[in-house]
């Protein structure tokens, strides 16, 4: 199949069914010239979430990030359109906004050039001798997006495949939870010296429960009654049952309500889900959070830990954003443990592929997807 220091043997132990297969080869994960490949297979072909709407919640808000090398910027124009498109000046090349705010006009820092919320240039000082110059003629790129569940996505292949249609079973699942409507009360940050893949692979797998969270969440969600349903497409879902609890609920650190609309078994049980390749969520009675993923290397990648919640908690004088942060930030502890012990593994020579546990359906559903995107075309 052709990857880069991957063996074609390597490739059929991942690809066999579930009860044979084996994990991704050590490569996959270490080599640069593999996630050079992902890069043009995998992260410039599929949908890539960048921001929340409620981030550029009116006219003129905006964001601003790096996309694998490329300034971009989320605008709410003034239009009323969320949009994603290029930041970087066509004239020169400086990036013309940095960070997030509000503002009508993005005046380039270098020579003045300055656009409106769509992107358009509408004033570029001292051209006047250029020939054929016109500034309506000259607007910023624009980036392929779509709005799900309040979640802004962006794709850099004019041809993919629109994302909704491909992801239905998935979003019937969590319609109930309302995404839509929660809001980012916490985020935190950080930087970790892993492959993005075991990032995902710890994201979407109860099974180290039974040490790395052994008091966190093994008590409440028992590894050995987790669950993946089959998917339909890019998708992987998590399912931990609750055990009918005599205590206090891990996930609600308020002491507010279910979300409204959950069914019995929803209010008791934690979920967790990935959208190919890399765009987590978890989802519980009394919220969210979402882990927006930035690999920068093979060996490194910055995490967004997004808290959200229900918008009608805010209203609540008692409500504690720092509070509803805790726990995202105590397993995360926990987890950068195990990755850390993963990847200093990942990085001994010796190391070779792993038995998968059925436990680790989902790294198998993701694993056969990532092979099917990285060969295509081979």
């Amino acid at each position: 199949m052709n990857l880069p220091g991957i063996k074609d043997i390597e490739l059929e132990r991942v690809t066999q069914p579930l009860e044979q297969a084996h994990t991704l080869p050590r490569a996959a994960y270490v080599s640069e010239d593999i996630y050079t490949l992902e890069l043009e297979q995998v992260m410039y072909k599929n949908w890539i979430p960048v921001a929340r709407l409620e981030q550029v919640p009116e006219p003129g808000c905006y964001l601003t990030l790096d996309f694998f090398g490329q300034p971009i910027m989320v605008v709410h124009g003034t239009d009323g359109e969320v949009r994603v498109m290029s930041s970087v000046c066509l004239h020169r090349a400086a990036p013309i906004a940095s960070g997030c705010g509000k503002r009508h006009l993005f005046t380039c820092p270098y020579h003045a050039w300055s656009y409106d919320t769509q992107g358009q240039l509408i004033r570029a000082p001292l051209m006047d001798g250029a020939a054929d110059f016109c500034e309506k003629d000259h607007q910023l790129p624009q980036i392929r997006s779509e709005i799900w569940e309040g979640f802004v996505l962006i794709n850099l292949d004019p041809q993919a495949p629109a994302l909704q249609p491909q992801i239905k079973g998935l979003t019937e699942y969590f319609k109930n939870f309302r995404l839509a409507d929660m809001r980012i009360v916490k985020t935190l940050e950080y930087d970790s010296g892993w492959n993005w893949k075991v990032l995902v692979e710890n994201f979407m797998e109860a099974y180290h429960h039974i040490a790395i969270h052994k008091q966190t969440f093994e008590p409440t969600y028992h590894a050995r009654d987790s669950q993946i349903p089959d998917n339909s497409g890019p998708w992987s879902i998590l399912h931990m049952p609750g055990m009918e609890r005599t205590g206090e609920d891990p996930t609600n650190t308020g002491g507010f309500p279910a979300i409204e609309g959950l069914t019995d078994w929803q209010t008791k049980d934690l979920f967790a889900a990935v959208i190919f390749p890399h765009f987590l969520f978890a989802t519980h009675a009394h919220g969210a959070a979402w882990y927006q993923v930035s690999p920068v290397s093979a060996e490194r990648l910055h995490l967004k830990i997004h808290v959200m919640v229900p918008q009608a908690y805010l209203t609540q004088d008692d409500f504690d954003a720092d509070a509803a942060g805790e726990l995202a930030a105590l397993v995360h502890d926990e987890d950068i443990f195990a990755n850390d012990t993963v990847w200093s593994g990942l990085t001994a020579p010796l190391t070779q592929q792993g038995r998968l546990s059925p436990l680790e359906k989902s790294i198998w559903q993701c694993n056969q997807w990532w092979t099917r995107q990285m060969t295509a075309g081979a």
